[in-house]
């Protein structure tokens, strides 16, 4: 297949009108579930594909908390059991940001206000939350799609140390609060291993002096 390349194509210029769901057969329901997208889509040639298939793991969205002291120039990490990187040779317990999964009917702003609360014992309001971005964690094969907040706190809120976490949700949440050179260092030398903790760090970083000239 070969396009004309003297009529270049225009940068996402697709939509989901250019899909075809044919049907969706769930293969597995337990706390999460697995789909199979039977389906066809426009092709960048302007013919359509074939007919296929893919699985796609719906675990539903997520949003992801960096709590971040601009006076002191702090952020707290959290330290917890993840059994997806059991796999791997390093530790299972990774360094974090708060996170959590929507309950029925939550907005990201209520997700974000309940987890800061359960995992670290910190409160804050709408207006201590500023957006980040919004991403796919794996759009290859899993539809979670990621809001990513800044939450301005007081971190004399936090005793590094404290262990946190719903019983009820097997959680076990140890707090580190850290200065933002050290969560970058512990970041440069690979022990954040999180993707969503990794990108927030690599956003303050950016753009850590905007914030403290606001501050």
């Amino acid at each position: 297949m070969k396009v004309n390349k003297n009529k270049p194509l225009a940068m996402l210029q697709f939509d989901n009108e250019q899909v075809s769901v044919h049907s969706v057969d769930t293969k597995y329901q337990g706390f999460f579930k697995m789909n199979e997208y039977t389906l066809q889509h426009k092709l960048f040639s302007g013919q359509q594909s074939q007919t296929f298939t893919r699985e796609v793991f719906e675990r539903g969205d997520a949003v992801v908390v960096m709590p971040y002291d601009v006076k002191q120039d702090k952020v707290l990490l959290i330290e917890q059991f993840r059994a997806g990187a059991i796999r791997g040779e390093d530790s299972p317990w990774l360094l974090e940001f708060i996170a959590g999964m929507f309950d029925d009917n939550e907005s990201p702003i209520e997700v974000a206000i309940r987890e800061a609360k359960e995992e670290a014992n910190i409160s804050i309001s709408a207006d201590n939350l500023q957006p980040i971005m919004e991403y796919l964690s794996s759009p290859g094969g899993m539809s979670e799609r990621i809001h990513l907040y800044l939450a301005h706190f007081d971190s004399e809120q936090v005793s590094d140390g404290e262990v946190y976490g719903l019983i009820e949700e097997n959680e076990d949440i140890l707090l580190h609060l850290v200065s933002r050179t050290k969560a970058l260092e512990l970041l440069a030398q690979g022990k954040i291993t999180n993707a969503a903790t990794i990108i927030g760090l690599q956003w303050l970083a950016m753009n850590y002096q905007s914030l403290l000239l606001k501050g």
